[in-house]
């Protein structure tokens, strides 16, 4: 009796396993479904006797809005960018760390601080630190004859404020990443250069950076996804102002949903959001499969 119950268990242990991951699945297919149902209809709060399928009519007004154009844009000039600046300052840092010091273990703690910083509490921070009256960093920037700098008060300034903030809060995330894999390294290739004389920078680019190459599009797939949905930094400091100059996908999707109650054009715009998404995550991937053939190959040979 005993042993039959093993082997049951022994049957029932694979789906034992895989319940978590079906329940997280189930947990993100429900919103998702639930948005793609109501971006079909005509749900504003403000009339709800008018509910109705209108079938792909919010989709056709989103793309024929001049501002949703704007918006697309400004959310992927503002991805790109995070993208880049933090990927160059987190894989300098790392650089810098990768050599185990008991200084680089201090310096790596206290670098890791602004991401353990909620996002939105990361913006008021420097909300404060940048105010025009008693801002800290206003007061700094006087002595080197830049005064009254508008900051997130300005369209032509505002985009590159919001940028700073997520710099300063994820650019320890890509260190982190960055580090971990400049580390697990193998060091045959570094000495057996260095015994042949071989250059700082060609080793940087002939060996370091193509080994960490993997690593590196890891954190840019991670740091993609978060950028192009931002809303705590972007929100905090801006609202999407002035104007319409920082208004990104999850800011005006909210407000969409909650200033103008219009749950149907918000839920289209949210849809729209996942295909992008998508789309990029998928070339991401298909860069992902490639270098491993690419690097099967050179293995083999």
């Amino acid at each position: 009796m005993w042993i039959f119950k093993m082997k049951i268990n022994r049957k029932l242990f694979p789906y034992v396993l895989t319940l978590p991951a079906l329940l997280v699945c189930v947990g993100i297919l429900i919103p998702f479904f639930t948005a793609v149902y109501y971006s079909l209809q005509r749900y504003n709060l403000k009339m709800p006797h008018m509910k109705g399928f209108i079938w792909f009519d919010n989709y056709v007004n989103i793309f024929t809005d001049p501002s949703f154009w704007n918006t697309i844009r400004v959310s992927l000039t503002y991805t790109f960018f995070t993208i880049i600046i933090e990927l160059l300052l987190g894989l300098g840092i790392a650089l810098l760390l990768a050599k185990r010091t008991w200084l680089n273990n201090v310096l790596g703690v206290l670098l890791v601080l602004p991401l353990m910083i909620a996002p939105a509490l990361a913006s008021l921070i420097w909300r404060l630190l940048i105010n025009p009256n008693f801002g800290v960093v206003n007061y700094i920037l006087s002595f080197l004859g830049l005064e009254d700098f508008t900051w997130a008060s300005h369209p032509d300034t505002v985009l590159f404020t919001l940028i700073m903030v997520d710099v300063w809060v994820f650019t320890p995330f890509i260190m982190i990443l960055l580090l971990a894999g400049l580390r697990s390294l193998p060091r045959q290739p570094f000495e057996a250069a260095e015994l042949d004389g071989v250059p700082e920078y060609y080793k940087f680019f002939r060996i370091t950076l193509p080994m960490l190459f993997p690593f590196i599009l890891t954190a840019s797939l991670f740091r993609l996804l978060e950028s192009i949905q931002q809303f705590d930094i972007i929100y905090a400091l801006s609202q999407g102002g002035p104007g319409e100059s920082s208004m990104v996908f999850q800011v005006s999707a909210y407000l969409q949903t909650f200033q103008y109650t219009n749950i149907g054009k918000a839920a289209a715009m949210m849809v729209v959001l996942w295909a992008i998404c998508y789309f990029l995550c998928h070339v991401f991937v298909q860069q992902w499969h490639k270098l491993k053939i690419k690097t099967k190959g050179e293995l083999l040979q």
